[in-house]
């Protein structure tokens, strides 16, 4: 009878003292505080807040410990970094000093050879491929001119429609689109592309869910939709052979070539592309018209901007990459939807060794989070960080720099931010010249 109270006591007293016990180990760590043993902080640093602000859980603890401290997050003894010059060393050093460490419910949704969570020559590998896939896009003449179809048709849906219009939704719908005509040429009309985006909706929702495995959870259900997708994609990969369709000109085409990559990761890097080209994207374009929304000096420089570009071209001519180039102060509003916006907040990663950086001590197997926005929102690095202002921009390399990361950094480095800003600036053409 004795034995049960007995054992619970030495449960506990084993779970207090794992907590606390890093924080005995290393007296040289930055300052912080680990909160209550088990769920450590982790609550509070994930409590939704506006993304142009930090936070209360950030802006307590730089204010109390400074811009580098430790905590106890994702049930692991944690460096947090809100400094510009750290988190470039991070981005810079990885899998010399530090390695991509994303927690284990991640890898179990996105599965074992996701480019996101494997590590070394894999990583390598996969990163090379994926930068084959933009370089091959650029190349292509019809990239510009499905872009803009598509933009058109989103566009072009809304005309008579009665009610309101869900713009986030809107923007999924086109950023998918794109992606999927891209990697898998399939058009927005065929019955299997909504097939997989209705999946993919699933799969997103589950990404960002408590990791509960149970039937009905969102977690178990964007394992089911991946598992879904992954079928899906399998099919198309084997209809592909059989056709023998070697004159496709889309991505699948390249990927199929290469035998560097099993069958397995050939359909892992596919639901890659499909989640980059999508989600970011979406959010980017999504950021941009939120913003533009709240600055009607802003929104006529754009569409004055769109209106001369139009004014040099036939009635239903084409963009070209030309046109592109001209759209400067659009890409100023890209620019600074995405330091506002802060689509990617910080990334994971974990100290390889004991690493000395300046006055700070990050021990070997720790946590290190890299924060982006707190970066993005320093006030010392932009002048009034919180307001939307895109002229901040203007002038050389402004978009090139320590103290804006919006794609992350190092060899970690988004490959298609740059297609993400192509897309949000041609959908931008259609919409500004179209509505209000």
């Amino acid at each position: 009878v004795l034995a049960a109270p007995a054992i619970l006591l030495a449960l506990l007293l084993t779970l207090v003292l794992s907590h606390f016990l890093p924080l005995l180990l290393n007296p040289k760590a930055p300052r912080g505080s680990f909160g209550w043993p088990l769920v450590g902080e982790t609550l509070r640093f994930l409590t939704p807040h506006a993304s142009n602000t930090l936070g209360s859980f950030l802006e307590d603890h730089c204010s109390r410990y400074g811009r580098v401290f430790k905590s106890h997050l994702f049930c692991t003894p944690t460096v947090v970094s809100c400094d510009q010059e750290l988190n470039h060393f991070i981005l810079q050093n990885e899998e010399r000093l530090f390695q991509c460490s994303y927690p284990r419910p991640i890898h179990g949704i996105l599965g074992k050879s996701s480019m996101l969570v494997v590590l070394g020559e894999d990583h390598k590998r996969l990163r090379n491929l994926a930068l084959a896939l933009v370089t091959s896009t650029k190349l292509k003449p019809s990239y510009l001119g499905d872009i803009e179809r598509i933009a058109l048709h989103i566009v072009g849906s809304w005309h008579g429609k009665g009610g309101n219009i869900t713009f986030c939704e809107e923007a999924r719908k086109f950023a998918f689109s794109v992606i999927v005509k891209q990697v898998l040429g399939l058009s927005p009309e065929e019955p299997v592309t909504a097939m997989i985006l209705e999946d993919f909706l699933t799969f997103m929702k589950g990404l960002i869910s408590f990791p509960l495995r149970i039937p009905g959870t969102p977690y178990a259900k964007a394992v089911q939709a991946r598992e879904r997708i992954s079928s899906t994609v399998k099919g198309i990969i084997e209809e592909r052979r059989k056709a023998d369709c070697c004159k496709r000109d889309d991505f699948l085409n390249v990927l199929l070539s290469t035998d560097e990559l099993s069958d397995e990761e050939k359909v892992s890097f596919v639901l890659d592309s499909l989640l980059g080209g999508y989600e970011t994207t979406s959010l980017m374009i999504s950021m941009v018209v939120y913003f533009l929304g709240q600055s009607a000096q802003d929104l006529d420089l754009v569409k004055r901007e769109h209106q001369g570009i139009r004014s040099t071209k036939a009635k239903e001519e084409c963009l070209s990459s030309e046109d592109y180039k001209k759209m400067e102060y659009t890409q100023h509003v890209i620019n600074e939807a995405l330091r506002c916006g802060n689509i990617v907040k910080f990334v994971h990663r974990k100290a390889l060794k004991d690493v000395r950086y300046k006055e700070y001590l990050i021990p070997s197997g720790w946590k290190v989070l890299p924060v982006f926005s707190a970066v993005h929102l320093n006030p010392s690095l932009h002048g009034n960080a919180q307001q939307f202002q895109p002229c901040r921009w203007e002038g050389p390399s402004q978009g090139t720099s320590k103290k804006f990361t919006p794609f992350g950094g190092g060899t970690r480095l988004c490959p298609g931010s740059e297609l993400a800003k192509v897309e949000a600036a041609f959908f931008l053409h259609h919409l500004v010249l179209n509505f209000r």
